[in-house]
């Protein structure tokens, strides 16, 4: 007679938060053996999501899909010093096995905050009764901290608003995030520009040598400029990713800076690294139609920006990279700056594949070196589904 093993229970937060969405766990939720760092956490994370799957669909699972709806987030009351919360972050592959959790979502990082209050997990005489919570957050995949402005009414987090966010369909409530010390990417423990320079000659074997601006800030990034790899800067999420080819060519660019940026050794290595270091092109101000139709004009921005993430163009901006655009955007020389326009500034609009953003860094130069002390941004996030996720016992 067959054995079969019922399923598990556990509870678990569906939320958006920026242009993604995930699964939000609190750690003292979590089965005892996946509380830890690991193989049993990982495998918990992709039954939960429905990966790795060969079909690409994550039909099994929460996930849908994308790199921006393969998430799971963890957070934990912290006894960091000024800090309300831990927030761990995973990005699960769609097909391959395995979780990375070499970097940040910034774009998930909003919700946390928000989850952090709904979840308890910030002390009751911090949380207003109208007005903002201010909710320290510790990222512990690269070791820094964000600071969460999320709305109050009558003690409740507030979702429903009028703030609008290009790449989310319905408006809600307005969230402010500050990304503190952004500049080095923390356990790495990397300069903000690892090479030295503003702008590299990288040379990419088999495919040619490009400008590169390898800043660590937010997430490692790679940027290059649209017309030097032949694009032009206003392409969708369907002028790259239908082309095998040149998702291939971007793999080899983001390898060839990973290698430079000192997150690899050896090639090999980025197979299992695949959500860091980003790779994004680009190109001063064009006009162009945004993947919902809306039309951007030249003037309604500083320059265009397009990045791919897990392989993929994303169809919006990672909140992440949206950190390292401003960064370099304020660092007068950087390709990002240039793409802008050049000179100093203190914030940034950025043309992406559904619409526009802003973000705005403070950067300074201290004995030579250049440090941004915060990068600041808006987002929204809101609970689209609340209580037990189901996985077979047997999952991990």
């Amino acid at each position: 007679m067959t054995l079969h093993l019922p399923q598990i229970r556990i509870p678990a937060t569906y939320m958006r938060g920026g242009t993604s969405k995930g699964m939000f766990f609190r750690l003292q939720d979590l089965p005892e053996a996946a509380r830890q760092p690991g193989l049993a956490r990982d495998k918990l994370f992709q039954r939960v999501i429905g990966s790795p799957d060969p079909y690409g669909a994550q039909i099994d699972g929460m996930g849908g899909a994308t790199s921006s709806t393969s998430k799971c987030v963890i957070l934990s009351k912290s006894e960091r010093p000024g800090h309300d919360v831990d927030y761990l972050y995973g990005q699960v592959s769609i097909d391959k096995d395995f979780v990375d959790w070499s970097g940040n979502c910034g774009n998930l990082s909003t919700a946390a905050g928000a989850f952090a209050i709904h979840a308890g997990l910030v002390d009751a005489g911090r949380i207003p009764s109208d007005g903002v919570c201010v909710v320290r957050i510790w990222q512990a995949n690269i070791g820094k901290t964000i600071i969460a402005h999320v709305p109050i009414t009558n003690g409740q987090v507030q979702e429903t608003g009028d703030f609008e966010l290009d790449g989310v369909t319905f408006p809600a409530a307005e969230i402010v995030l500050e990304f503190m010390d952004p500049s080095d990417d923390g356990d790495e423990g990397g300069a903000m520009f690892p090479t030295g320079n503003l702008v590299d000659d990288l040379e990419v074997p088999g495919i040619g040598t490009f400008k590169a601006t390898m800043i660590n800030a937010g997430i490692p990034t790679v940027f290059v400029n649209a017309f030097d790899i032949g694009c032009q800067g206003t392409e969708l999420r369907e002028d790259i990713n239908g082309d095998p080819a040149q998702l291939a060519r971007f793999e080899k660019i983001r390898v060839a800076g990973a290698l430079r940026m000192g997150l690899i050794k050896t090639p090999e290595e980025a197979a299992t690294r695949q959500h860091t270091p980003k790779i994004a092109f680009v190109s001063p101000p064009k006009a162009y139609i945004a993947s919902s139709g809306k039309v951007i004009e030249a003037a309604d921005v500083d320059l265009l920006v397009r990045a791919l993430s897990m392989g993929k163009l994303h169809h919006a901006m990672m909140g992440t990279a949206a950190v390292a655009i401003g960064t370099a955007a304020a660092i007068p020389g950087t390709l990002v700056n240039l793409a802008a326009g050049g000179g100093e500034r203190q914030a940034v609009r950025f043309g992406h594949p559904s619409g526009t953003l802003r973000v705005g860094a403070e950067a300074r130069q201290v004995d030579g070196q250049w440090q941004v002390t915060k990068a600041v941004m808006s987002r929204s996030a809101r609970i689209l589904m609340q209580g037990w996720v189901c996985i077979p016992s047997n999952s991990f």
